[in-house]
């Protein structure tokens, strides 16, 4: 198949221009350095001239008059990157993982899978299987069930739909650290005179015996303690999403799923669940609120296991 090709004597300019531009500042920044107020900005300087040689690249692949090779063009350097610095290191880490490597200086020498077999043997890294095993499949569920029944509730276009959507998308709002700072204080195990948070709720309103360790308690308790800030701050956004996928189903087959009989609950598990699957399986993968665990229990005390 024949391409389109449109020449453009003024983008053919503004292409080499860009070009030059970007070749001379790459080589102007290899042998110099550039330097603000005594910081030193070279490799910030020598990415933006790749840009710029790369962009006039872009134009003259833009006068093909092709979607298709534009937008291979655009993304190719993300994928490139993505290539390098995420999939590249990990298969180093797995090369290094298979050497005697253990300290600063490098050694190659072969060691096979006797690495993993030690690890796999110590106790304390079986803890810590155990302890993310808990947390994500208590996480992941919860935020999928809690989410599904806060968008069907608004799904039932109730007054004030919008103010409860808001307190429920409020949680996303608050940057991961300052939540798991807070959610940390709330939670704290301390006993005695140094109660502060919701154990201090209880011990005000005599409700000593729910009085918890939390995230301090013994495992699995502790690390499920830990799912709970976890589940709060993520299940506004799984049900904006699920709210989003409700919407989007059309009314026509609700109406068809009535006539034929079915009960609203029948529409909900036969029709609306099943035509919610991408939604869900976006969700599976979600799991970058762990750094909250984190932040959680080591602020305070160390976890009892």
């Amino acid at each position: 198949m024949v391409q389109k090709f449109e020449f453009s004597l003024r983008q053919l300019i503004v292409a080499i221009a860009l070009m030059v531009l970007g070749a001379a500042s790459m080589y102007a920044f290899t042998i110099t350095k550039l330097e603000i107020a005594g910081k030193n900005y070279t490799s910030i300087a020598l990415i933006l001239s790749g840009l710029f040689f790369y962009s006039g690249i872009l134009v003259i692949i833009g006068m093909y008059k092709n979607e298709t090779y534009l937008s291979i063009a655009m993304l190719l350097p993300s994928i490139l990157a993505v290539a390098i610095f995420v999939y590249g290191f990990i298969g180093w880490s797995i090369r290094v993982s298979l050497s005697t490597w253990k300290g600063l200086l490098p050694d190659y020498t072969w060691a096979g899978l006797s690495q993993y077999t030690y690890l796999f043997h110590d106790a304390r890294f079986m803890i810590d299987v155990r302890n993310t095993g808990v947390f994500t499949v208590g996480f992941i569920f919860g935020c999928l069930i809690i989410g599904l029944g806060l968008a069907i509730l608004l799904d039932q276009h109730l007054k004030g739909e919008a103010i409860f959507r808001g307190i429920f998308l409020f949680p996303m709002s608050i940057s991961f650290i300052a939540s798991g700072v807070v959610w940390g204080w709330l939670m704290n195990p301390a006993t005695g005179s140094r109660l502060t948070g919701i154990n201090l709720i209880f011990k005000y309103f005599h409700l000593d015996f729910l009085i918890s360790t939390w995230h301090s308690s013994p495992q699995p308790w502790g690390m499920a303690f830990t799912v709970l800030p976890a589940v709060w701050q993520l299940s506004g956004f799984t049900m904006a999403l699920y709210l989003g996928g409700i919407r989007s189903i059309s009314d026509d087959l609700r109406e068809a799923a009535r006539v034929d009989g079915a009960s609203e609950l029948q529409i909900y598990r036969y029709v609306i669940l099943p035509m919610l699957q991408p939604v869900t399986l976006l969700m599976l993968v979600s799991v970058a609120i762990l750094v909250v665990p984190y932040l959680i229990q080591n602020m305070r005390t160390e976890t009892e296991l």
